[in-house]
């Protein structure tokens, strides 16, 4: 089944610090990264640790955004989204 470029470009965008669009798309490692380097950063944001990896995370998920928004992006099977 092919998947939505406009359902992904959603998820990234109110999403994407979880890594849902990732999960959507079956790239549940980098789903899985995504959403531990959120946690991790809210946790450490005490030690000041966590606002690197937020901002980090912010800016890979705004590339990414672009990238589907362009069609750069394939699901986990190599399709394009439709």
């Amino acid at each position: 089944m092919k998947k939505s470029k406009t359902v992904a470009a959603l998820l990234c965008l109110f999403f994407g610090m979880l890594g849902v669009h990732r999960f959507y798309l079956g790239h549940t490692n980098i789903g899985i990264i995504q959403l531990v380097l959120t946690i991790v950063g809210v946790f450490t944001l005490l030690f000041l640790i966590g606002i690197f990896l937020l901002w980090g995370n912010a800016i890979w998920i705004f590339v990414e955004f672009i990238l589907i928004l362009i069609g750069k992006t394939k699901d986990s099977k190599g399709n394009s989204l439709s």
